[in-house]
């Protein structure tokens, strides 16, 4: 199979916003479960080691009209809370059984409270994920919130998970994790045989395929686009950060690209990109995730943590990949990633790296005011 019609499908099947393909893996598993999971990461071994299907839930994209969700929410609300409002309150997901919030921000963290009064026969769980890495407690404590949600997704599967489960699981979930690695490889370091859009719609694909449904089609893709021949075109290289919850929509992403970036990087879908090294699949479960959090995880604007520092790695970021420049890229409204960039700016402009600072919304339909700012931007850089 070429690899347009890979993308093809997992585009088609992404952008479907009422979730058939969960209730197609549903009905071809009578009596099973599925949790939405919102973003940004959520610990989706221990969903799929009790025999339910994780499923992402990023918001609507420009796939739905908010008609319901506004009157619900302040008008300075994110998008993706109004959006994944707004799917909820039109029967979208109801093939969903339990929904996983976690505390990423304050409109993610009160949208757990407003699913859980409004629905009250779905399963939904709430993770405090913790906000002091450097503390000796953290490892035990976070350990202790992932057996917690272990307990009370046995009760939802009605099943026990034994911790020979979750080693499947993870196991399971680092190959699908190396193969996204590799895919990010190719783009980075072949950017002219891989588009960002059509390496977003094979990741995004897994947020809503089973993980072995996912790997095959990775495994697919990736020797589909090694057959492809390409040559690369004039365009700056670039690294796109800030959109880690909220998701621009694809075709933001392929009109950035249009304006003559290739981008070598980004934080699109972080969750399910999330640990950057295998997970242990031996010993204690709980302490092996708990640990890769902590340890093995990437940076990101909702992880707190002051042992490292969020520009320091933006920049080796930058000097490893041999970028040209950064496009801080952030939803409307992301307090996180807006209180991040001025951090990130003040270090891009001390390391004389160019960057492009741009807001976008879910809703988004019309992109050539963006586009048309990037390519000033491309222009600027190659003929300055």
């Amino acid at each position: 199979m070429q690899i347009e019609e890979i993308v093809a499908r997992c585009r088609e099947m992404v952008e479907e916003p009422s979730f058939v393909v969960v209730e197609q893996w549903k009905t071809a598993h009578p009596g099973a479960k599925a949790v939405g999971c919102f973003p940004v990461y959520s610990p989706v071994e221990l969903i799929h080691a009790a025999g339910m299907l994780p499923a992402g839930v990023i918001g609507g994209s420009n796939q739905i009209e908010i008609a319901y969700a506004d009157s619900r929410f302040q008008s300075f609300v994110c998008s993706i809370v109004k959006s994944t409002m707004e799917l909820s309150l039109t029967g979208r997901l109801k093939a969903f059984d339990g929904m996983v919030f976690h505390s990423i921000c304050d409109p993610g963290r009160n949208l757990a409270a407003v699913f859980k009064r409004n629905y009250p026969d779905l399963a939904v769980e709430y993770i405090h994920l913790p906000q002091n890495m450097a503390s000796p407690a953290t490892l035990e404590y976070l350990a202790g919130e992932y057996a917690r949600v272990k307990s009370s997704y046995e009760r939802l599967a009605g099943r026990t998970v034994r911790d020979e489960d979750i080693h499947q699981s993870i196991s399971l979930y680092n190959r699908v994790r190396a193969l996204m690695r590799r895919l990010y490889s190719i783009r980075s370091e072949t950017p002219h045989l891989l588009s960002t859009a059509e390496c977003y719609a094979l990741v995004k694909a897994g947020t809503r395929l089973p993980p072995e449904e996912h790997e095959l089609i990775l495994q697919d893709a990736i020797a589909a686009i090694l057959r492809r021949s390409s040559r690369p075109k004039d365009r700056i290289k670039v690294i796109v950060q800030g959109a880690f919850c909220e998701q621009p929509p694809i075709e933001l992403i392929a009109a950035i690209e249009e304006a003559g970036c290739y981008i070598l990087d980004d934080d699109f879908l972080l969750g399910w990109r999330w640990f950057l090294e295998d997970v242990p699949d031996t010993g204690d479960p709980f302490v092996a995730l708990a640990q890769s959090y902590m340890n093995r995880s990437t940076y990101s604007s909702v992880k707190h943590d002051l042992r490292h520092s969020k520009t320091a790695h933006l920049i080796e970021k930058v000097r490893q990949l041999n970028a040209d420049a950064v496009i801080c890229l952030s939803a409307k409204f992301c307090e996180p990633a807006l209180f991040d960039y001025p951090l990130f700016r003040l270090a891009l402009e001390k390391a004389e790296i160019p960057h492009l600072a741009l807001e976008f919304e879910e809703k988004m339909w019309i992109f050539d005011a963006i586009q048309t700012e990037v390519e000033t931007f491309v222009e600027s850089m190659l003929f300055d």
